[in-house]
């Protein structure tokens, strides 16, 4: 955990993984997160492991949880309740970020929505994020990073091939991560202004929008000419040396020498072909792209020649950019995300777990973690920081406004 966000308290009502991973990288960073929770439910997201749809151990760790809500306190009230949200409200008073996804007739029906917010805080800065946006036809239809991100925002189509019988399927929370990194981007910005000119935010970040940033060159292309940005299938790329290459075992590389003539000596070298750099039909870039056929058809052939372990040797120390496709487990296991500090460890329930690290490190320092809450751990801390007694924590319990 770092410090940059120290004395900052954010509010969280939300669910699933992309805005809560948003409160994560914030307590990463030093804030005070209360996440609030339906005393009986708690989060959807708790409940992943118990259907089947996420993979689970008998050690009582549920990794979506841990990697998307590390560093908060949970408090669990029922904000359909009177007792609820008078109590939410407290919390609204002391807190700088109210950091939420709840759909707008919800948040109209639980009185959580903008005005309802400011008029208990009128600095307080007010985030929502979204599947479609907050304008339009479809801003008050739900939207998950399948939806929202993967389908409609273009990613999915833009990577599937037209060859392929079934469109390529999301990661888990792939669109979200992207969606939370740039949630706590904009309200980091918005404490900054705040600061400076007294003046708070409304912060709105989509999926779908998420979704057309990390697609921009492909739709910006589109727009202007009228046409996709060219996909090049194997064999057809106009610079045969940006491209996948597979090994001997069936494993494949990736090398993305743009500076193509700088780096094609070098790779010849290291392929024991040396007879190519000076080849009429590969010597420079022109020549390449006139024969790319024929100079993949001799990549191909070099590189399935041996295994991956002996390409990695061969090109250790190449300059130009070059990566394997790396399994999960190899990415855990390689040496950068050691050496980096990646994978902060923290403890749950007696076992050692580690989390992926927010990519944001300040001052040269690997993020320390701490696990998530239980559900409604801290309940009764932190309403008996707000100044309720033991009496009024009771009350609630009983009526099953507080858990």
């Amino acid at each position: 955990m770092q410090d940059h966000l120290k004395g900052i308290r954010v509010l969280e009502v939300a669910q699933w993984w992309f805005v809560p991973a948003a409160g994560a990288v914030l307590a990463d960073w030093g804030a005070d997160v209360i996440k609030i929770e339906h005393p009986v439910s708690g989060d959807g997201q708790r409940g992943l492991v118990a259907s089947g749809l996420i993979p689970g151990d008998n050690s009582g760790v549920s990794f979506m949880m841990e990697q998307s809500n590390r560093g908060k306190r949970s408090v669990g009230l029922d904000l359909a309740t009177e007792r609820g949200r008078k109590i939410l409200y407290r919390l609204v008073e002391s807190s700088d970020v109210f950091l939420t996804n709840f759909l707008t007739p919800a948040r109209r029906k639980l009185a959580i929505d903008l005005a309802d917010i400011r008029a208990i805080n009128p600095d307080i800065i007010y985030v929502r994020g979204s599947g479609q946006g907050v304008r339009g036809p479809d801003a008050e239809k739900a939207g998950y990073d399948g939806t929202a991100f993967w389908s409609r925002g273009g990613v999915g189509q833009a990577i599937t091939r037209d060859w392929m019988e079934y469109p390529v399927m999301p990661r888990a929370a792939l669109g979200d991560s992207i969606g939370a990194m740039t949630i706590a981007g904009g309200i980091a910005a918005a404490l900054l202004k705040r600061e400076r000119s007294g003046e708070p935010s409304v912060v709105d970040v989509s999926l779908m929008g998420t979704a057309m940033w990390a697609l921009g060159a492909d739709l910006v292309a589109a727009d202007l000419t009228g046409s996709a940005m060219p996909s090049f299938d194997h064999g057809s790329s106009p610079n045969p040396v940006v491209g996948t290459y597979g090994t001997k075992d069936g494993r494949w590389i990736m090398f993305n020498y743009l500076q193509a003539d700088r780096w094609w000596p070098d790779l010849c070298r290291r392929m024991d072909r040396e007879d190519l750099i000076t080849d009429e039909r590969f010597k420079d870039a022109a020549s390449r792209y006139h024969n790319a056929e024929a100079c993949v058809a001799e990549l191909d052939a070099i590189f399935a020649s041996r295994t991956l372990v002996q390409w990695r040797e061969a090109l250790a120390d190449a300059e130009g950019a070059w990566a394997p496709y790396q399994t999960t487990p190899e990415v855990l296991a390689d040496p950068q995300t050691e050496a980096n500090g990646y994978l902060p460890e923290i403890e749950v329930n007696g076992r050692k777990v580690r989390l992926v690290a927010n990519p944001v490190q300040f001052d040269e320092t690997p993020l320390t973690l701490t696990r998530a809450p239980e559900h409604g751990e801290h309940t009764e801390q932190v309403l008996l920081e707000l100044g309720m007694d033991w009496d009024e924590i009771a009350e609630g319990k009983k009526d099953g406004s507080v858990l």
